[in-house]
């Protein structure tokens, strides 16, 4: 690990001033469980590190009847799985963030910084893409809001510009009656997913109202499976609805084939895992 310049500002603008100053340069720190390991092994050499944990306003972490959850920037997994407001009103979430890594990372890395990241394989992405979550991001030009199905740009890339900085993110309030299922599968308990799938859905008179079905490790990036969502949306769901759900987002599906598992096996657990998350949905309903 080369020597490195480290900033802890105070504010989100100071934090931006320092992106702007040395563009390009800097990488910002918030949990640091994969940017110190990236630096380790000298896939990233930074010349500037920006602490962001001292900034008050990214620790915050509250839900609200009318605007729904925030998750600032500087929150770890530790603290969404602990929250009762999560575990309420986004269990999905609260079981995804359980499952990253390992104890000492769930209290040290962030939800942010895992999404900052981009990884295809991304834990919490498919349960905040099933919730549809969006993203606050500062820069030199003010403030913008992204939705998070168009914050991904591919393998390691995001919507973000040098200067800018993911603030926090924000999943609309919960509406109804509402279930979900959460689903992954990996080689060891602490692997990164081969394949995982999220269902969040709501219903009215035994009708599914609003489905989502996020999906991980199956495409350059994490996914929204809209056609399977489209299967379900407004039926009274069946057995074989459920069935065609899941055959529909393994079809939605690009998978590679790597050293961990092979592109077809993918295609096969995406049909499984998504079936079983929306079977599970529908249990918490009482619809199946």
């Amino acid at each position: 690990m080369k020597n490195f310049e480290y900033f802890a500002p105070a504010s989100v603008s100071e934090a931006v001033g320092y992106l702007q100053q040395y563009s390009g340069a800097a990488r910002v720190l918030a949990g640091g469980t994969d940017l110190f390991l990236r630096m380790r092994h000298r896939a990233l050499m930074p010349d500037v590190i920006i602490d962001i944990k001292r900034i008050p306003e990214l620790s915050d972490l509250h839900y609200n009847p009318e605007h729904g959850l925030y998750i600032g920037a500087a929150v770890t997994h530790a603290g969404v799985v602990a929250d009762a407001d999560v575990q309420q009103h986004y269990g999905a979430l609260a079981e995804a963030a359980s499952w990253v890594g390992s104890r000492q990372t769930r209290n040290r890395g962030t939800v942010v910084g895992n999404l900052c990241n981009a990884s295809p394989a991304a834990d919490t992405a498919p349960a905040l893409l099933a919730y549809r979550a969006s993203v606050a991001i500062a820069g030199p030009n003010g403030t913008r809001e992204v939705d998070l199905d168009a914050f991904f740009q591919g393998p390691g890339q995001t919507v973000l510009d040098a200067a800018e900085i993911v603030t926090g993110l924000t999943l609309p309030p919960r509406q109804g009656n509402q279930g979900w299922g959460f689903f992954r599968r990996t080689r060891t308990a602490i692997d990164i997913a081969l394949v995982s799938s999220c269902a969040v859905m709501t219903s009215t008179n035994g009708v599914c109202d609003q489905v989502s079905i996020g999906l991980g490790a199956v495409a350059p990036t994490p996914i929204r499976a809209s056609q399977a969502e489209r299967v379900l949306q407004g039926q009274q769901p069946t057995a074989e609805l459920v069935q065609t759900a899941g055959q529909t987002a393994a079809a939605e599906c690009s998978p590679i084939s790597d050293v961990r598992c092979s592109g077809d096996y993918r295609k096969s657990m995406v049909e499984v895992l998504t079936r079983r998350c929306v079977q599970s949905a529908l249990s918490m309903l009482h619809l199946l």
